[in-house]
């Protein structure tokens, strides 16, 4: 624990000055210079942000934070009146130059207009824990840096540097103390809230814990896309029931517009993030993670017992679904994810012709709103043609 190192400290601090004698005028004042050090290294670690502000974050509008001293009780208890922390917008570049500076710089200049942002740093007396909690804050506006080449504000990282000064008992030492949240993105539309969640997630799911700010990797393998989604879809969602092997097939091939390639074939390959998120799927009018997006907040909102139960096979290909359905009885339907809608859910059922071929038809996809009005099992029993779930499910 952080307060037992801190005991260390003064006792080892102690020892050396009654050997001060001993230790001589040379010896003496290193030690203790290497004692400031560490407590100051020590202390610094010990300043976190306990709740983070929200990674997509929309100017004008309220949010919470809080960061917590670790060593505060012990440390400011003698102090006259609370400190004061302060919160302040900071770019990408700002963020990175107060982490390669190891924090010992002070911020020049703020990104962005934040209102009530400095409260007082207090220790509460039934937990002991020492706490600035930022409760009405809001981002007024904000200040946009220059972008590279195609990055559009939605890939524009920022953070929010929390700081202030204190001054330690008993050995009266100032320190000022910085620490950084999470990355955000700012914006100011709805509109552009998708975008940016696809920015967060891509960060973090791939950057390195021990990075400069904030840099990420441009392309990452399959499989670790294939883990986040999984993730992600399950944590959205609310459900144990997570993405199959099938559907990992069937995102790889939209993913890399290949048709041709085995599942085996996928393991190797790395994705990028202008896959993910920059260049448009052929053929439509939205991106990989656009259209993902969609199918989580259909399932969140419309589909989540459905696809618990495992009555929804989702993702997969209309192609596919022929090969499933042809040679099915009359009636056999599945529930596939649209391919052409952003958030649809559609029914795809097996008919035998008068030549007694089968026909499998689509049938126009329910969004989310189409749900809230009829439930998709309403809308299944409306429909008299169809009979079984696929493969056999009355």
């Amino acid at each position: 624990r952080c307060e037992n190192l801190v005991e260390v400290y003064f006792q080892l601090q102690q020892q050396v000055m009654a050997a001060s004698t001993e230790l001589g005028p040379e010896l003496l004042p290193r030690l203790l210079e290497r004692f400031n050090e560490v407590l100051s290294s020590l202390v610094k670690s010990s300043f976190l942000v306990e709740k983070q502000p929200p990674q997509v974050l929309k100017t004008q509008t309220k949010f919470q934070a809080s960061v917590r001293f670790l060593l505060g009780p012990q440390l400011l208890k003698a102090a006259p009146k609370p400190y004061m922390v302060r919160a302040d917008m900071v770019t990408e570049k700002q963020a990175r130059e107060l982490e390669l500076s190891n924090y010992s710089n002070t911020l020049s200049e703020s990104t962005g207009e934040i209102l009530h942002n400095t409260v007082a740093l207090e220790t509460n007396p039934t937990s002991g824990n020492c706490c600035a909690n930022f409760k009405n804050v809001l981002l007024k506006k904000i200040k946009r840096c220059e972008r590279k080449g195609s990055e559009s504000v939605t890939e524009e990282k920022c953070a929010v540097l929390f700081s202030t000064n204190v001054t330690l008992t008993p050995s009266n030492v100032s320190i000022h103390l910085q620490v950084l949240s999470l990355p955000i993105v700012v914006i100011v539309h709805g509109n552009q809230d998708n975008n940016a969640k696809a920015t967060v997630l891509w960060d973090n799911a791939f950057s390195d814990i021990d990075r400069v700010p904030f840099v990420v990797a441009e392309r990452v393998p399959w499989d670790k896309m294939c883990d986040t989604l999984n993730l992600k879809f399950m944590a959205e969602v609310q459900t144990t029931k997570g993405l199959l092997k099938e559907h990992y097939f069937f995102l790889a091939q939209k993913i890399f517009n290949d048709h041709s390639a085995s599942p085996e074939d996928f393991q190797s390959r790395h994705v990028s993030w202008a896959q993910f998120n920059k260049e448009i799927l052929p053929g439509r009018g939205f991106t990989f993670w656009q259209w993902f997006d969609g199918v989580l907040d259909l399932t969140k909102r419309c589909l989540k017992s459905y696809w618990s139960d495992r009555l929804i096979m989702g993702f997969i290909s209309k192609q596919y679904v022929c090969k499933l359905l042809s040679m099915q009885p009359d009636g056999t339907f599945l529930l596939r994810f649209s391919d052409s809608e952003i958030g649809g859910v559609t029914i795809a059922y097996v008919m035998r012709g008068k030549d007694g071929s089968s026909q499998v038809e689509n049938i126009q996809p329910f969004s989310a709103k189409d749900l809230s009005i009829r439930s998709l099992g309403d809308r299944i029993r409306d429909l008299g043609q169809l009979r079984n779930l696929y493969p056999n499910i009355p």
